[in-house]
């Protein structure tokens, strides 16, 4: 099964004001893809990967880009991007050197590219991220400062080269610390959502609401490539793949150490790879969410078919979780060959301790469901929780800012975890399930850690094997 996206006229009779980013699709050259055929233990199809080989490249210097002038730089790229889209296809090249920008907003059939030695290093002022766009703020749609690399309703879109994409934090790194008007801001978001109001009324930037934007976001894109680049610092999440089909997501290496920073988002997508990445992540190296409350319910986009494969993780608080923003449901998550390299200390002493490889969180408010997550050939060096952990009362601040308006939990189902290798851990297992609603058909097979605190807890499941 796959989800439509929205067309603009029924976007418009939602209330969604659909921006003017892309021309008609219908327009473009057809663009050459190549087919990549991940294998998993359920039926994962293959992916269809942009390949602009053959298309014609735009360095950003003809259009006007000079290393000392962020306004031109930016001015250049949107240009190149513009120019490269109206040819039908075409791959906008950053050089060599460091060059300053604000917002990048990519087009249909366009590939950026950063060239060995190039450096396209962000603004770090969030008025250079407006006009708002419609984005997302942990799974709740809202018009909020643009993500620094954007792009909506876009097919065949890419990433690409050996440069790196850095973000200045000046600001950023001040606004981590969610403050009372913050917070205040995120408790409106919760109201409006959940009383249906038009995504175009949620207005993110006014005041002090302070919503960090993330660092890439695709949203509602087709046949997305992002492969071989680095990435440094993030306001918020790095990648997020929002309501899309066909991502490819290969040698990557990201650092980012901020509040919230994430590697790898996928939210309401489907048809996901993620291969070959180095991860050194504040927050948890991949999270698979499906998005909020109301807001999921509504857009009923479940994730589906997200392959995680060949990663190192030097740091993160999690190697995969899923969840909590899982309202659409999630089904069919394999994680193969996977590696926590961490030693606890980290490069330049820094380093978070990693809490549990995989770990499935929810609470009563979200409904959805989680069924099919596979995970198999991992090893960790020491971690504080579990090898598998599910915990369906994860409610953090939210639990006294906000009522619980509608009460669903989550089925949660069809759990595989096999030869898995720890030298040090708080336990193999830790599963806190609801009375109402018990976990179902969890196995493990061949978990083994050097030494554990605890081997199991289970509490409120049905059908666990441990072998």
């Amino acid at each position: 099964m796959t989800f439509d996206l929205p067309t603009r006229r029924a976007a418009l009779g939602a209330g969604i004001a659909a921006p003017l980013l892309v021309p008609a699709l219908a327009l473009a050259a057809p663009l050459p893809r190549r087919l990549v055929r991940p294998t998993a233990p359920f039926d994962m199809p293959s992916l269809g990967v942009p390949d602009f080989g053959e298309a014609r490249r735009f360095p950003i210097t003809d259009f006007g880009a000079d290393q000392g002038d962020q306004g031109k730089t930016s001015a250049a790229i949107a240009a190149a991007i513009t120019a490269a889209n109206a040819a039908g296809a075409g791959v906008v090249v950053v050089p060599q050197g460091t060059w300053p920008t604000g917002k990048v907003h990519l087009k249909s059939n366009v590939a950026l590219h950063l060239a060995r030695g190039a450096t396209l290093l962000f603004s770090e002022k969030p008025a250079d991220y407006l006009p708002p766009v419609q984005t997302t703020w942990e799974g709740l749609e809202c018009w909020n400062y643009s993500p620094l690399v954007y792009a909506f309703d876009c097919e065949n879109v890419a990433i690409t080269g050996p440069g790196k994409l850095k973000a200045r934090l000046d600001v950023w790194r001040e606004w981590y610390k969610r403050p009372r008007p913050h917070m205040d801001a995120l408790v409106a978001l919760y109201h409006q959502a959940a009383r249906g109001e038009p995504v175009s009324q949620r207005q993110m930037t006014a005041g002090e609401a302070n919503l960090r934007p993330q660092f890439i976001q695709f949203n509602r894109c087709r046949h997305v490539l992002i492969e071989d680049v680095s990435i440094e610092d993030s306001p918020f999440w790095v990648i997020h793949p929002f309501l899309c089909t066909d991502v490819v997501i290969r040698r990557v290496k990201i650092r980012a150490h901020g509040h919230n920073n994430d590697g790898v988002d996928p939210e309401m997508s489907q048809n996901v790879l993620i291969e070959d990445c180095v991860f050194d992540q504040g927050d948890d190296a991949v999270s698979v969410k499906s998005g909020r409350d109301q807001d999921a319910w509504r857009l009923r986009a479940p994730t589906r078919n997200v392959v995680m494969r060949d990663c190192k993780i030097r740091n993160g608080h999690q190697l995969m979780a899923v969840g909590s923003e899982l309202s659409a449901g999630i089904e069919n998550v394999f994680v193969d060959n996977c590696h926590f390299v961490g030693d606890g200390k980290g490069e330049d002493g820094w380093a978070v301790p990693i809490a549990n490889l995989l770990f499935i969180k929810t609470n009563e408010r979200r409904g959805g469901f989680v069924r099919g997550v596979h995970m198999r050939n991992v090893s960790a060096t020491k971690i504080a929780g579990s090898v598998l952990a599910v915990d369906t009362d994860v409610l953090y601040q939210w639990r006294t800012l906000v009522p619980t308006y509608e009460r669903r939990l989550t089925a949660i189902e069809g759990l595989r975890v096999s030869d898995v290798r720890v030298t040090e851990a708080g336990s193999l297992c830790s599963i806190k399930g609801e009375k109402d609603l018990p976990v179902r058909d969890v196995r493990l097979r061949g978990v083994t850690a050097g030494k554990v605190a605890e081997a199991v807890r289970t509490e409120n499941v049905v059908g666990f094997e441990l072998g």
